[in-house]
């Protein structure tokens, strides 16, 4: 295949390794006013001018195919709208695309279930081939996001203003199975309507409403192999509890924007900074996962607004403090304390 780009026609950007989109690149048509259709397989063409095209764009193969017009890019479910709106008429695949595409809502509903078949398909695909030793060999990983700590993109131009224990604090990579173990104790705090809520709390496994000091917390910080999100596995040793494990994950929607999704699919918005010497997460409202996207919720004004803030002690210890205020009744929930980086990547 040339490795230059046609100045006619459509190129389609696919993964060459994954059958939905196997299947797809092949079944798509366009109509005969837009010119001839180019198939890339992404895997088997990393030096093509299109796909440094790509690189330069910042679009990530691994969360959606390309469509390039010659003048326009077209990724992940914005490819989906394309598609349904410049297919032809003629076969199964192009009509049941014009069907379920039609609608940019539509596209958005159903495009996190097609990328997550997708990587369950490449899993297993993965899974079969004997004696691997790379358990991400499926990835195509263009922007080469391994490379990188996750941290890295979301702090930006001031990460490396980060001291060492942020670092070592945030060396988790995308795709991989890293982890980074901290332990330390914390002050945990709750007033208000938190002391009400505590039996819905304590059920929904998140926050612990609890009031008590010096409670024994270990934190792993978890990379996953199929997503570029960072989980926390927090465990709290209270006097008369069973050790409690409150477990969350962040995920980056765009620049230094993060959002931290709790088992019951509530998620905290929140900007994560480096400002004043510490790391900050300053609060942006709340929201509700569900299939995949995110519902915004109003709720700051009844529960308040959460922030938390970092600070470097040494090259292996640092403090931190997570706080909710209420508009009325002030601080309703707070823990802080001081960790000390066991283990990093």
């Amino acid at each position: 295949m040339t490795n230059k780009i046609s100045p006619q026609g459509i190129w389609f950007v696919y993964d060459g390794e994954c059958p939905l989109c196997q299947q797809a690149a092949l079944a798509f048509r366009i109509k005969e006013a837009y010119g001839t259709l180019h198939l890339l397989n992404a895997r088997e063409n990393a030096d093509h001018q299109l796909m440094q095209k790509i690189n330069a764009e910042g679009l990530d193969l691994d969360e959606g195919m390309v469509i390039f017009d010659g003048e326009h890019f077209y990724h992940g479910k914005d490819a989906l709208r394309f598609m349904a709106k410049y297919s032809d008429n003629k076969g199964l695949f192009n009509l049941a695309t014009k069907a379920l595409y039609w609608s940019e809502g539509l596209a958005k509903l159903t495009y996190p279930w097609l990328r997550g078949v997708r990587n369950a398909l490449l899993s297993r695909k993965q899974a079969r081939i004997k004696n691997s030793v790379d358990k991400k060999m499926w990835l195509i990983d263009n922007l080469n996001l391994q490379d990188e700590p996750i941290f890295k993109r979301i702090f930006g131009s001031d990460w490396d203003k980060l001291p060492t224990v942020m670092h070592k604090h945030y060396a988790n990579k995308p795709y991989t199975q890293d982890v980074t173990v901290v332990e330390g104790t914390l002050d945990v705090s709750c007033s208000g309507p938190f002391k009400y809520l505590a039996p819905a709390f304590w059920l929904l496994r998140g926050i612990p409403p609890a009031n008590e000091k010096n409670v024994p917390v270990t934190v792993r910080f978890e990379s996953d192999p199929a997503t570029q999100s960072f989980t926390f596995n927090r465990v709290f040793g209270f006097a008369q509890r069973k050790p409690y494990s409150f477990r969350s994950r962040m995920i980056r929607i765009k620049d230094n924007e993060v959002i931290e999704i709790m088992r019951s699919g509530f998620c905290w918005r929140m900007h994560c900074m480096w400002e004043d010497n510490r790391v900050k997460l300053n609060h942006q409202g709340y929201a509700l996962y569900l299939f995949g996207h995110f519902i915004p919720l109003p709720l700051t004004a009844l529960i308040g607004a959460g922030n938390a803030e970092e600070i470097a002690i040494d090259d292996d210890n640092f403090e931190m403090r997570v706080e909710i205020t209420h508009p009325w009744w002030g601080s309703i929930y707070q823990y802080k304390g001081r960790f000390t980086v066991k283990a990093a990547p």
